[in-house]
């Protein structure tokens, strides 16, 4: 099946389990695949991974209780409120509980920082 089948297929899956994490995971990925061209996305690890030029740049992961936004580069973004967690060498994420988390937590200054990360410095 294609890269595109399998990713709907993942977010099917999860809607039959929880339709509110799976509304956040169509919310989540659309700021992703709006943040910059050429996002590739792809079901991978056990979540809906995304990359850019070739470089795993991020991720969403479901669990039980909530779903997290992994970073790959996370630990040199600017994080000024502190709110990337994990002690990785590279890898943070966000715990998103709930839609309002989304905000709360300040997603999109994240992912915008994902995806400029990848350009190194051309």
């Amino acid at each position: 099946s294609s890269n595109q089948e399998r990713v709907e297929a993942f977010i099917q899956d999860i809607l039959a389990i929880n339709t509110d994490q799976a509304i956040i995971i169509e919310h989540v990925r659309n700021l992703f695949t709006t943040a910059s061209q050429g996002i590739a996305e792809e079901i991978k690890y056990g979540g809906l991974v995304f990359f850019k030029s070739g470089s795993l740049i991020g991720g969403i992961f479901a669990y039980k209780k909530h779903l997290s936004i992994e970073f790959s580069d996370g630990a040199d973004f600017s994080d000024p409120q502190g709110l990337l967690e994990g002690k990785g060498k590279r890898r943070r994420h966000l715990k998103i509980h709930s839609q309002s988390d989304i905000d709360d937590k300040n997603a999109v200054f994240f992912i915008q920082q994902s995806v400029a990360e990848t350009t190194g410095s051309e």
